[in-house]
């Protein structure tokens, strides 16, 4: 049963959502590609707040594992990572490294677990300071970033446009690169 209740703000913004398009994709793949399937899926997740997915989620009981993470976990594990290694890990980044641990049985400890980082700390400035006493600072490629005009362009609502625009920049870019 997927069901959507309150959101509750936490460390990790991009985990506090109730339907990621991660989600949509995913059922499409679990349900054969079938993409009225996901359609009335999705429409009665939004009129009901609540969706069985039946015989779609079969093949993927075993294949997956969910934990849930609190922001105390989290605040231990960035701490605790950087206290072992000197690392400092990033809210996300962290709530994978818990639930791995916390997946961790007699059975699977000779499993190696392997957790990517998904973010820089200095994307969160905030909670990255009320954890470890510190703003993290930008990584040197994007601290100039911050600085450095903004620049937009308009094109029109026009598919070949669209096109033309990448496609010269990815010739000048390939150029500077040469």
């Amino acid at each position: 049963m997927y069901t959507l209740s309150d959101v509750v703000a936490t460390t990790s913004p991009s985990m506090d959502i109730q339907i990621s398009s991660n989600f949509e994709r995913f059922l499409f793949e679990a349900a054969g590609r079938d993409a009225a399937f996901v359609r009335a899926k999705m429409n009665g997740l939004r009129q009901s707040r609540s969706i069985g997915l039946g015989e779609a989620m079969v093949p993927y009981r075993q294949a997956f594992i969910a934990e849930r993470v609190d922001r105390a976990a989290v605040a231990d594990c960035i701490r605790r990572v950087r206290s072992e290694s000197g690392y400092l890990l990033d809210p996300h980044s962290a709530c994978g490294v818990v639930a791995a641990r916390k997946t961790l049985t007699s059975q699977s400890q000779h499993i190696p677990r392997i957790a990517l980082a998904t973010a820089h700390p200095a994307k969160f400035p905030d909670a990255m300071e009320a954890i470890v006493g510190e703003r993290p600072a930008l990584p040197p490629r994007l601290s100039a970033l911050m600085s450095k005009p903004e620049r937009i362009g308009a094109l029109p609502n026009d598919l070949g446009a669209v096109q033309r625009f990448v496609e010269e920049r990815a010739r000048r870019a390939q150029g500077a690169a040469a």
